[in-house]
């Protein structure tokens, strides 16, 4: 009574698919899967970290990408990883040279042949992964967390979102004790499977600790038509009145 679970868990195999979708012996079943963890997190290390390649002579970091998700399919020959990023001619580069240049890493690394596709997130806004980035990035600044999260609610809510709830929990503002501050509009209906909700977590390391961002967008229920995005942004400020 009263335990949480993943939203995203909660709902894979029922109304949502799976990150990895492959069939294996049972062999084989183990090696695969540590190769998908170290895709992931070598994608997630140098992409969206800026961690410099090992075999970049001059050790640039490169800028943020912004990959939301990473999809793996296998076949017999090759392995397809599927990047879903907001910054896609970041991750492409000039003619297709830096695209070339991570599947040759990728097949260094797992010693098959990489085939990478990219796939635009049109609106970063109702992406949780993103919004938990870039609140973290925010507040590696110095900035005010609830002035940005509040922001991130409302940027949620005028592009088309019918609930968000952002929560960070840490040593918010440099203070000695730890915390939890929450900041929510719309409703986020957790029990519903019929309810599109999109769920991440990430981390950001600041100078007096480790903050946890956690976010939740409601994106109605499964074959819904979407909410057009509310530039005048009244929809939401009638929503904070009542």
């Amino acid at each position: 009574m009263g335990q949480k679970c993943n939203p995203i868990g909660f709902r894979t195999g029922i109304t949502e698919g799976w990150k990895s979708r492959w069939y294996a012996p049972k062999s084989a079943f183990g090696a695969f899967l540590v190769e998908d963890e170290r895709i992931r997190t070598f994608i997630d290390t140098h992409l969206n970290r800026g961690v410099p390649f090992k075999d970049d002579p001059a050790k640039v970091a490169p800028p943020a990408a912004g990959v939301s998700k990473v999809e793996i399919e296998r076949t017999r020959d090759e392995v397809k990883v599927i990047l879903h990023t907001a910054r896609p001619g970041l991750i492409i580069g000039t003619k297709g040279a830096e695209v070339e240049k991570l599947k040759g890493r990728l097949e260094d690394m797992i010693e098959r042949r990489v085939n990478v596709s990219i796939i635009e997130i049109r609106n970063p806004d109702l992406d949780s992964r993103l919004i938990g980035t870039s609140i973290g990035e925010q507040l590696k600044k110095r900035a005010s967390f609830r002035r940005v999260m509040k922001q991130k609610c409302e940027a949620a809510m005028a592009a088309g979102a019918r609930g968000v709830k952002i929560i960070c929990s840490g040593r918010l503002g440099g203070a000695e004790l730890a915390r939890t501050e929450k900041q929510m509009l719309g409703s986020i209906p957790l029990q519903t499977l019929q309810a599109e909700v999109d769920f991440a977590v990430t981390h950001c390391v600041t100078t007096v600790g480790v903050l946890g961002i956690k976010v939740w967008i409601y994106h109605g229920m499964y074959g819904e038509t979407p909410l057009p995005a509310d530039t005048s942004q009244q929809r939401f400020r009638r929503r904070a009145r009542r």
